[in-house]
């Protein structure tokens, strides 16, 4: 009669416990980059970018500690990749009124209903950022970067709006620096912190905002 050969045990882990499969199973990079950027948002919507730790980032995921650094340099390198993709969320939603493919109020609503449900999801966490970045350079000019980009497609589109004779009697440049700006704050303060403010409340703020600034109107 043959004999089965033992069971190889699991390999312990840092704890004394066996590795779970889930541990141990094996990925593509890019789920497994989108599994740390997912826990490290998880992270902060509950504590603020100082607390925020490898080990605590990498405690909510399937992998082990060493796997971060096959994506990331560190922490803050980490932080930088959320911005950047929060921000092409952000910028795609707004790029409903960069476009201006339709009615340019129609368009702005569209954009501003956008950008308002991506901060209404991401918003803890870009404003957990924003908190890091006065006391980290590289985040700041990440997230500085951001929001510049978003002032200049602004200024590039309210200078097109002027020529057409939609949008007269502004400093385009400037005044679409000013507005974004604003949105920032107020956004940070309203969707970026808890509690968070009801988002139609936000939309219909940065509509009046925008649009009464812009075209002279409360349109809609």
């Amino acid at each position: 009669m043959s004999t089965k050969a033992p069971a190889t045990p699991a390999a312990p882990s840092r704890n004394g416990t066996s590795a779970s499969p889930a541990k141990r199973r094996r990925r593509s990079p890019e789920l497994a980059e989108r599994e740390i950027l997912g826990a490290a948002e998880e992270f902060l919507r509950e504590r603020p970018f100082r607390e925020l730790t490898v080990d605590e980032v990498m405690a909510r995921t399937t992998m082990s500690r060493p796997s971060f650094y096959v994506y990331f340099r560190d922490r803050h390198h980490l932080a930088v990749r959320l911005v950047e993709g929060i921000g092409r969320e952000l910028f795609e939603m707004a790029s409903r009124w960069f476009r201006g493919a339709d009615d340019p109020l129609d368009d702005m609503r569209a954009a501003i209903e956008g950008v308002t449900a991506v901060y209404a999801e991401h918003g803890l966490v870009l404003g957990a950022i924003a908190d890091a970045a006065g006391h980290d350079p590289e985040v700041e000019a990440t997230y500085n970067g951001l929001i510049e980009r978003f002032c200049d497609a602004a200024a590039e589109h309210v200078e097109q709006e002027t020529a057409a004779g939609r949008v007269a009697g502004i400093d385009a440049r400037e005044v679409a620096r000013a507005l974004v700006w604003m949105n920032e704050r107020y956004l940070k303060e309203s969707l970026g912190r808890r509690p968070q403010a009801e988002p139609g409340v936000v939309v219909r703020t940065l509509w009046d905002v925008w649009v009464r600034t812009l075209y002279g109107t409360g349109r809609g």
